[in-house]
Parts: C-alpha cells; structure tokens; sequence
C-alpha cells in the first residue's frame, strides 16, 4: 500500500521536504515517516505532527541539518532523538533503536540500521509503519489493516512487552481511546494482569497519560474497561464516579464542546474536593491544575455562588463576579453533568463576562475626609456588598453618598 503525496498535505509541505532532503538526499533511503503521522494518515485523522525515523546517527542528523540551514534541537540525544525546526514547524527526528536490556520504568538502547529492529521495539502494531518519501510503505507487522480497522494491538507478546515497559498499559487504553474501537481481548488481559505494577511508575508520567486519555472525544468505553479491570486502582485515589464521566462525555458530544481533560478529571473523582486535592497531591500535578481543580469542585460559600444551571439573570452575574468565568463554568458544567439543568446558556453568558469594577477606591474615600485603616477597608467592603446587591448598577456618587450616610 502506498500513501498518495497530493491527498496527504504532510507528504510535500516544503518543511517537511527540507528536512527530509537534509537527511536523505535523492535516491537514498535513511529516513522514513513513522508513527502518529502515518497511522493518521492512513485513518483519515489530521496530522499534526511529524515524527522521522533515521538511519543517521544523532551526531549525523545534526550535521545533516545545519549543513541545510535547518535548525536542530538536541532534545533527546541519548536516546537518539533530535528536533528539527523549518519554517517555524519542529520534526522529532529520532535514530533507528533496539533495546539492550529494559526494567519495566526505562529501556538501554543502542543504535541500529536495521528498520526491522526498530519496528520490533516499538509497542503497537499500528504504530509501527514506515512511510518513504513517495508515501509507499514497510509495514512488517500488518500495521496498516490494524490501523484501517481501528485495532490496537501489541508486537509480540503482550505480557512481555508490558514487562519491558509498564507505561505501555496506559497507551493502550490512550490509543484505544483515541485510534481504536473495540480493545484487542488479549491486550486488554495483559493489562489488567500488570495493571498493579503501574505502583513502580513516576506519577508525573502516569498524570500525563491519564490526561491524553481523558483528551479524547469518547474516552468512556475505554474508562469504563479501565474500572472494571480495576487498572485505575494502584494511581487513583478514592472511589472513581463512571457515571459523572459519562454524563460529561454525553454532554460535550451531544452540545459540541470541546473535550475539557481536567472537568473531566473531576467528574472522574465525582466531583469531590478532597479526591481531588489528593488526586493532584499524588499526581504531583501543577499549580495551575490544582488551583483550577480544586476551586470546581468546592462546596459553595455563600449564597452568591450558589447557583444552579438556568439561574436568573442577576443571580449569575453575582456568581460570575464571585467566582470568575473559569470557576463559574466548570461548576455549571459539572451540575449540569449530575442533571441539576442545561447549563449553556450560562456558559455562553460566562463567554461574554467581563469582570466589572467597583466605581470607588479607597483613595476616593480618603479624599471625602476618610481616616486610612481598617475601618475604611471595611467600609470598602460594606459598599463593595452593596454595588453587588444593585446589580452593578450604583454609579461613583451613589457609593459616595452611601459612604458618608454610612459614616453619619
């Protein structure tokens, strides 16, 4: 089988033909499409990205490519990976590989020109296919009716592939989630066998591929594989809530959202505040995350930032002024996932918040005779209640006014 050049934009971007001219010149052969590019290729998904495999060595690709005024990254170099940047695009650029010896958590490699033994280390059969310059292809383990049919499925033995790399239980279900359809009944075994050695793992690495997973349009089949091989159990805290996962998959498909990993995390924990604090605890997940995560799923403190999908229109500026946008649409999505109401008119109106601001400062006060301190912090406040219970509407010398009434 062969890719056709002029249906696959990839194929002659000028980019992507520098950096191959750079590598493999004329009528050589010593550097091949690989993986995600080719696999999308063949399975009518947009190729983002493009990864090359190589003859070269890293020292040669380098060469190569600054000889061509293309330049190269070394991201990866021990493990044989460089990056190249033409017209502003990067290209991982990786030397053929086979493995020396592996642990479960990481692989010695040592370098090769033999394509076959590079397809042969690599995890999934649709993972492993070559594409030449001209799009025809080496597909040495049936790779392509793999990814023409949806399929994820192991080189080799899947029990031992996972002993070489444990991560590869993750991928699976990634893969699945985002390439597959029904999961390869052996793979799926093998993984729940192994599923207790994801304990060996550093979470960071466990937190990335739980995040793609969760990135996928419909990952809740695959989720739902996951519980009832209790693969989820060595890296989640706490009970997970399939349903609330679910009903959040429903609603983006069914309202043509976008897929939110991170409410999609915290419908996995139920939304709970204390899973989730010891989620991002154990998946040592950034600050962003945690500050996003935890303030979604916090029970409500005031009536202000009580609502509930459909509220009126002033209730929800209220909350939106408390909460902000972020905070206040990952809550109404979350009700709406438990069947609290249809919350998108309350995301769009989030859409188009913009925050307002208090018509007073304390200076303002200070020039109206008021002493600097404490009190006058809690006369800011007082009015600040007061601006939020008008609706907004009390302009500069409606406060003023209310400030020296309140003064009396």
């Amino acid at each position: 089988m062969k890719l056709d050049p002029s249906q696959h934009a990839f194929l002659r971007a000028p980019a992507t033909l520098a950096v191959m001219d750079a590598l493999s010149p004329g009528d050589t052969d010593r550097a091949r499409y690989v993986g995600g590019c080719v696999r999308n290729a063949l399975q009518g998904v947009r190729v983002d990205d493009v990864d090359i495999a190589t003859q070269l060595t890293p020292q040669q690709t380098v060469q190569a490519l600054e000889a061509a005024g293309i330049k190269a990254i070394p991201t990866g170099l021990d493990h044989g990976t460089i990056t190249a940047v033409a017209d502003g695009q990067p290209f991982e650029i990786t030397t053929l590989r086979k493995d020396v010896s592996t642990d479960g958590r990481r692989a010695v490699v040592a370098f090769t020109t033999d394509w076959a033994l590079d397809a042969g280390r690599r995890d999934f059969r649709l993972n492993a296919i070559y594409a030449r310059r001209d799009g025809s292809l080496f597909d040495p383990f049936d790779g392509v009716a793999d990814a023409l049919a949806h399929r994820v499925v192991f080189i080799g033995d899947p029990d031992q592939r996972l002993a070489e790399d444990v991560l590869r239980i993750l991928r699976f279900y990634r893969f699945n989630a985002w390439y597959g359809s029904d999961l390869d009944p052996e793979g799926h075994a093998a993984c729940v066998r192994a599923a207790p050695k994801l304990v060996e793992l550093a979470r960071e690495r466990v937190w990335k591929e739980i995040k793609k997973l969760l990135g996928a349009p419909d990952p809740g089949a695959v989720a739902k594989a996951m519980q009832e091989g209790h693969v989820f159990d060595p890296v989640w805290p706490g009970r997970l809530d399939l349903n609330l996962l679910l009903s959040i998959i429903n609603a983006d498909r069914g309202k043509r959202r976008a897929p939110d990993t991170l409410i999609r995390a915290a419908a996995l924990c139920g939304g709970d505040v204390t899973t989730v604090r010891s989620l991002c605890h154990q998946m040592k997940a950034s600050n962003a995350e945690t500050t996003r995560l935890a303030a979604m799923c916090a029970e409500p403190t005031s009536d202000a930032v009580a609502v509930r999908p459909g509220s009126d229109a002033r209730a929800r500026r209220r909350a939106l002024y408390a909460l902000g946008a972020q905070t206040f649409s990952d809550r109404m999505r979350l009700a709406e996932a438990r069947g609290d109401g249809d919350a998108e008119s309350d995301l769009e109106a989030a859409a188009h918040w913009r925050k307002p601001v208090l018509p007073v400062t304390g200076r303002d006060l200070i020039e109206q005779g008021f002493e600097p301190g404490p009190d006058l912090g809690a006369l800011m406040k007082t009015l600040e209640t007061r601006w939020i219970e008008s609706d907004f509407s009390l302009d500069r010398q409606a406060l003023l006014a209310l400030a020296s009434e309140v003064r009396g």
